[in-house]
């Protein structure tokens, strides 16, 4: 069984590579009234009659994993839920989706009763190799992306590779987004490893995504360790997130983080070039042969418009200044941090993707 070991300093915790419906019986061996699942509404419509067919329905509450729906009115009524239940401290939340499911089933640990037990299985590409570790709980508030958070790390995570298997194309593909930004985040080093995944991705190869997953959480891995509650470092990670959150939003969420994610690259990418801090052979090479093949969707022009993208940019809960923060690649795959983005580089660089995808 393979283990990757993740220390943390509210909890250290582990992430366990098999098959969910394994662990069931340990995970529920104190009774059904020690256990309380949150599962995915797509994902239990899937395997209820599969691996899900072992739970009691009384100690499930499914949750439609929308990000309309990453709310505290939703962990409002997960709350309720387990109030009905008569749940005690002790009680082991489980929760099974995607990072929708993440956020909100692990904002209801952190806070009901200050902390609980909990084990999240994340059956999404990019849960499996992203959002599972790391600890951060996001809410979104009124219009504003991930406003609400809390850092507690799941006490332990289940990832079941065969959940991907039922995985539609454009989720696949947004999770292909994220794994292509951690492998850049350790530099040179995995540059080949990702371009040598791509077409294996696209054939759904089962060892080269098992491979892939685990590289991207080691990457990840040693910038949480380093520095867990993102003050410095990890801030790193957030390469294409400063576009792609914005682009989110003004999609209403029809393009997905990891496709968003992919476009803010490029863009960023476009910003770094056009600064001299990137060359023109790097910038085009990333685009041409790793960003381009996985933009599954390619943003409309009208959800690229300048004035839009900026004003979401603008509500990004990492702005500090004035100017816009960005997270943007200099040569020799450099990550690197800036403060000073200005709206007029920002409405060049969208005015250029415009032009190229």
């Amino acid at each position: 069984m393979r283990v990757i070991k993740v220390k943390s300093r509210i909890r250290d915790y582990e992430v366990v590579f098999g098959r969910f419906d394994l662990f069931l019986n340990e995970i529920g061996k104190g009774g059904k009234d020690s256990v309380f699942y949150v599962i995915d509404e797509k994902v239990w419509g899937l395997y209820k009659n599969s691996r899900f067919k072992r739970l009691d329905a009384c100690q499930v509450k499914l949750v439609k994993a929308d990000e309309f729906k990453k709310t505290l009115k939703t962990v409002m009524d997960l709350y309720d839920a387990l109030i009905e239940r008569s749940a005690k401290k002790n009680i082991v939340l489980v929760s099974v989706g995607g990072g929708i499911i993440q956020d909100v089933s692990g904002f209801l640990a952190s806070t009901m009763y200050r902390g609980i037990k909990w084990i999240y299985a994340p059956t999404t590409l990019l849960a499996q190799a992203d959002s599972c570790i790391g600890g951060k709980t996001s809410l979104n508030y009124k219009s504003y992306k991930n406003l609400v958070g809390t850092f507690y790390p799941p006490h332990r995570v289940i990832v079941d590779s065969s959940f991907i298997d039922t995985q539609e194309n454009l989720d696949f593909y947004s999770g292909v987004g994220e794994i292509v930004k951690l492998h850049l985040m350790w530099k040179e080093k995995y540059l080949n490893a990702i371009l040598k995944f791509l077409p294996e991705a696209a054939r759904r190869n089962k060892k080269a995504i098992l491979k892939a997953i685990c590289n991207s959480l080691l990457v990840k891995k040693a910038y949480i360790e380093d520095d867990e509650f993102d003050q410095g470092k990890r801030n790193l990670l957030n390469y294409g997130h400063c576009f792609g959150h914005a682009l989110e939003k003004v999609s209403s969420f029809k393009i997905p983080h990891g496709q968003a994610v992919v476009a803010g690259m490029m863009l960023a990418n476009i910003v770094s070039r056009a600064r001299g801090l990137l060359s023109c052979r790097l910038e085009d090479r990333l685009f041409r042969e790793l960003l381009l093949p996985v933009l599954f969707v390619k943003p409309k022009r009208y959800l690229l418009k300048p004035q839009d993208i900026i004003a979401a940019m603008k509500k990004d809960k990492k702005r500090v200044g004035r100017k816009l923060p960005l997270i943007i690649m200099k040569e020799g795959i450099n990550p690197d941090k800036i403060n000073d983005l200005e709206e007029k580089e920002a409405r060049l660089a969208l005015r250029e993707l415009s032009g190229r995808i």
